[in-house]
């Protein structure tokens, strides 16, 4: 059952008079924050909600780590299911560009699409392994020209304009997605780093602020995605695509999809 989102917008006052003689009270300020309610709350994220922090983090790690893997070949497949155009479903949607291009057109050929790493598998040399080098909720059918631009360069904001990449920046240290895919980017990249802590025989994966980790375990920045997250709130496409991977492949899912306000009490 797909999840069902209910935002909650809470305001706080501000308290700027003074309250005794002579005495001036500081202003109190406070960020509007959101809750998100879904389906999952009593079931899949109940041993999560109420929780923050490190504790937070802990319990999402045991909530998602279990899940059915996939070998890469099968992510081929997967792909055209998980990124179906919702308006033609010959197609699939490719990250960065966000163009509709045919499902047959899977390859490396220039006009092709391939399966980008969103958390390049460099960082941290985990190749295509079954397990991090396979987890369909980082991996994105992406242009080949345009995947090969990105590489494994780390997130961050600024550069050149990239041919084909549908507003999408780069420089020679860092890529920016378009506009309509940076939460999306942001939510892939944490989960990546909350499923995948070094317990299982994997590389810890951890965000940072910096760019340029090379083979390091790290992708920056993080301030860039948290702000990303933030700014680009989960989308239909980017819910229901979780709903697939819950439902026919994995088994797991994306909490920052469903609850994107963990981002913040987390990091």
């Amino acid at each position: 059952m797909p999840a069902t989102h209910i935002r909650r917008w809470k305001t706080l006052a501000l308290t700027t008079s003074a309250v005794l003689v002579g005495l001036t009270v500081p202003a109190v300020t406070a960020t509007p924050a959101s809750a998100t309610t879904t389906a999952y709350d009593t079931t899949y994220y109940k041993n999560a909600i109420g929780k923050s922090g490190t504790t937070l983090k802990t319990s999402l790690h045991t909530i998602i780590s279990s899940q059915t893997k996939i070998s890469y070949d099968a992510v081929w497949n997967a792909l055209k299911v998980t990124d179906q155009d919702p308006s033609n479903s010959n197609n699939v949607i490719l990250l960065y560009s966000g163009t509709s291009r045919a499902k047959s057109l899977n390859g490396g050929d220039t006009g092709d699409w391939n399966r980008e790493h969103t958390w390049a598998k460099s960082h941290g040399d985990f190749g295509e392994v079954t397990g991090p080098g396979t987890d369909l909720h980082h991996l994105r059918p992406a242009d080949v020209q345009v995947n090969s631009i990105r590489g494994n360069k780390d997130f961050d904001n600024g550069g050149s304009s990239v041919s084909g990449g549908g507003g999408s920046l780069t420089d020679s240290d860092s890529f920016e997605p378009r506009d309509a895919d940076k939460g999306d980017v942001a939510r892939m990249i944490l989960y990546m780093a909350v499923r995948y802590d070094g317990g299982d025989g994997f590389a810890d994966l951890e965000p940072n602020e910096k760019v340029n980790n090379g083979s390091n375990p790290y992708i920056g920045k993080l301030a860039v995605l948290k702000q990303w997250s933030d700014e680009d709130p989960p989308s239909a496409f980017e819910e229901k695509r979780n709903q697939v991977i819950y439902d026919t492949y994995q088994h797991n899912r994306n909490p920052f999809i469903d609850h994107p306000e963990w981002v913040e009490s987390i990091w």
